[in-house]
């Protein structure tokens, strides 16, 4: 037997033997007294408790009989005069956080102000304090206070500071019938930096766009309400219960995004549009290890006095495709380096004129002659005609076709973000006479610059794929992004960044060129459909997406400018070259070593 069993049953012993000789005593008392017997007193006592009891359930019987029968009537008629109000207990909403611990969306305590118009016995006096604390126009708060009814909103979530100071200048001119009751609302500390990829929250807290639309769910906590007693008229019945149900809050997340690396890029794609008489511009930095997305944005950026344009919550990257053009030919290049087909010293002889389909392919340089190329030097000059003619003669449609396959072009990115489009890209059974060829140096597809990302990406990251994404973080759980399925082998993406950094050093990507960095990378220059067919005549999306350092990337940006009239060489480059050394610097990238680092060479 344990000690605590002991000692319980001790305690029930002691109780057991109080009780025993408190009855054995008053047993004496009672037989001691003159002419008393001990069974004469017992029954006397019995008696008398018999007698109590009996008055008690009489008293109890009586006024039952009075409730239901006398006072029936009265009590249900206050039963059908009360009525309950019920108030919402809003959840605090997920914050958003940047890489380095920024809140970028949070949710802070507010006021929601209310009141009974029948409690307000000075509409005119409560107006005058709601103007001087709130702002508005007293003649809106007069028609709300002076309506017939028990419940008006007068104010929704206002800021806690400018609420405290009314309800204390309400107490203070002893006006009544005002209330205040506790409330979250939605903020960005950055204005309208990241706004695109955040997205935003409406005043009723309905997500709309961006993060805060993919992640609702996670960032949705679970609302409470609180049931309160309330007369007829709507007025909480003192010490009335109030059935509270708590309100469970939303989940934080923490995502790749560095806010200043964010707000440069915006403020540089922003000029470069008007400098170069861009429709628009995007841009979007990455980790290529991992996927990470560090910036993205696009033109135009959003204002948050005009929220509702849909064209500034439109992330291009991800949403809007376009003809890549030269940027394509890392894919197309990758595709036979590692088939073995060439390596990126074979030489082949290119015509000035390669026939594609029904048309003839020329160089955008106005090259009017034959000349020997090797792989590099097609891609330093950026021949179209050699790519064609690469893709035609010596890669085939089919391998070329199941190389497009494995790089996901065509193909969703599974980017965390709502509103990724998949483009437009020819299955091989649907392939024409021109579609191969014209596909090899970025025409006769349509994708969206994620894409192009994910493919440099994959060249970067040795041949593997990884998912451009935001999340890093869901609470305290770390987001899961596993990588794909190898695309080219280690040897052929290693060969590819050999001739990336040739066209950044001596091509046309040699303007872009950071100094003290090793980038490798393609420009691009892709014609856009026209609606009356054909192609537009002077209007390109020019492009430039490059790594850095080749050996070991850890930062990819890319840069477009959309329906400029200008080549890449001569627009993208100058942007590509501010974001990207501002990225070197925030990102904490260091410079390579000493003889590997580019030099500044200018070459369309």
């Amino acid at each position: 037997m344990s000690s605590r069993d002991g000692q319980s049953r001790t305690r029930r012993r002691g109780a057991e033997a109080s009780y025993d000789e408190a009855s054995r005593d008053r047993y004496r008392v009672r037989s001691s007294r003159p002419g008393g017997s001990g069974s004469g007193g017992s029954d006397n006592g019995l008696a008398v408790t018999r007698r109590v009891f009996l008055a008690l359930m009489g008293v109890v019987a009586a006024r039952l009989a009075w409730l239901q029968v006398v006072q029936a009537g009265e009590l249900s008629s206050k039963a059908r005069n009360q009525t309950t109000n019920v108030v919402a207990l809003h959840a605090k909403r997920g914050t958003i956080y940047d890489r380095n611990g920024n809140a970028l969306a949070m949710s802070v305590e507010c006021r929601t102000v209310y009141a009974n118009p029948k409690e307000v016995s000075d509409p005119s006096g409560v107006a005058d304090l709601l103007v001087a604390s709130l702002g508005g126009e007293k003649s809106a708060y007069m028609d709300l206070l002076t309506q017939d009814t028990t419940f008006v909103y007068l104010y929704l979530k206002a800021d806690a500071d400018p609420a405290d100071e009314l309800a204390s200048a309400l107490a203070e001119a002893e006006l009544t019938g005002v209330y205040f009751l506790e409330d979250v609302k939605r903020t960005y500390p950055y204005g309208t930096v990241g706004a695109q990829v955040i997205g935003y929250v409406n005043s009723e807290g309905k997500a709309l766009s961006g993060l805060e639309l993919y992640y609702d769910d996670i960032l949705t906590g679970t609302d409470g309400q609180m049931v309160m007693e309330c007369g007829l008229d709507g007025t909480p019945v003192a010490g009335g219960a109030a059935d509270v149900t708590e309100a469970q809050d939303g989940t934080d997340l923490v995502i790749g995004l560095d806010v200043d690396l964010q707000d440069v890029c915006e403020q540089v794609i922003t000029e470069a549009v008007g400098t170069y008489s861009a429709g628009s511009g995007s841009v979007m930095v990455t980790d290529p290890r991992t996927g990470e997305i560090r910036a993205a944005c696009s033109t135009p950026l959003p204002d948050f006095s005009n929220i509702t344009d849909n064209a500034s919550l439109n992330l291009k990257p991800v949403s809007s495709s376009y003809e890549p053009g030269s940027v394509f030919k890392v894919v197309t290049t990758s595709i036979g380096l590692d088939a073995g087909l060439f390596t990126p010293d074979t030489v082949y002889t290119v015509p000035p004129r390669v026939l594609v389909g029904d048309d003839y392919v020329s160089d955008v340089s106005g090259r009017d002659y034959t000349m020997d190329m090797s792989v590099t030097e097609m891609m330093v000059q950026s021949s179209n005609a050699a790519l064609a003619q690469l893709e035609q003669d010596v890669i085939g449609a089919q391998t070329f076709s199941e190389g497009v396959e494995r790089f996901g072009i065509g193909q969703l990115t599974g980017i965390d973000f709502p509103g990724e489009t998949a483009g437009i890209v020819r299955s091989l059974d649907e392939y024409d006479g021109a579609t191969a060829g014209s596909m090899a140096f970025g025409q006769a597809l349509s994708i969206p610059a994620v894409q192009v990302v994910r493919a440099f990406g994959t060249v970067a990251n040795g041949g593997v794929p990884v998912t451009p994404h935001f999340l890093v973080y869901r609470g305290d759980e770390e987001a899961s992004w596993p990588a794909g399925e190898r695309v080219i082998s280690e040897r052929a993406a290693a060969e590819e960044i050999s001739m990336m950094r040739a066209v950044m050093q001596e091509g046309s990507g040699a303007p872009a060129q950071v100094e003290g960095y090793d980038f490798a990378g393609k420009t691009g220059t892709g014609e856009q459909a026209s609606e009356e067919g054909g192609y537009q005549k002077g209007s390109y999306v020019a492009s430039l997406c490059g790594f850095a350092n080749a050996d070991s990337p850890e930062a990819l940006v890319y840069v477009a400018l959309n329906h400029t009239p200008y080549l890449s060489s001569s627009s993208t480059s100058q942007p590509f070259k501010e974001i990207a050394q501002q990225a070197m610097s925030i990102l904490g990238v260091s410079p390579a070593a000493a003889g590997a680092a580019g030099t500044d060479q200018t070459q369309s």
